[in-house]
């Protein structure tokens, strides 16, 4: 009786572990801070299995001197792994420094956003 109780409350914590888990962004390329020649797409993978429909990033060139920051065209979208958030400018990406924000949903619903920077050189 003792070792089925014990078992129960190993399976509760593992369960509750898992229950209360949020998606967490695992790597990005380019890198947070990177200084890199222009990408043609950036990937963002995450610890989970995300929603597509409410799954996004913004890619931003920041403001320069005499110029306020832009958003960039681009498109977002899941790849295969379900993991990865690919954003893939609709244009090449000039010298500059770039923001990317992002906002995403795992498929247990918690939301998550978050910002990195890289520069394109």
């Amino acid at each position: 009786m003792r070792r089925v109780s014990v078992l129960s409350a190993a399976a509760a914590l593992a369960f509750a572990g898992t229950a209360y888990a949020h998606p967490k962004l695992v790597s990005a390329s380019p890198a947070a801070n990177a200084t890199v020649a222009k990408p043609a797409r950036l990937e963002l993978r995450f610890s989970e299995k995300l929603v597509p429909a409410f799954s996004k990033a913004d890619l931003i060139m920041a403001a320069m001197p005499g110029m306020p920051e832009m958003k960039i065209a681009s498109t977002a979208a899941l790849a295969s792994d379900g993991k990865t958030l690919v954003v893939t400018p609709k244009a090449p990406l000039h010298s500059g420094r770039y923001n990317v924000a992002w906002n995403v949903v795992s498929t247990d619903t918690h939301k998550i956003a978050g910002t990195y920077t890289f520069t394109v050189k």
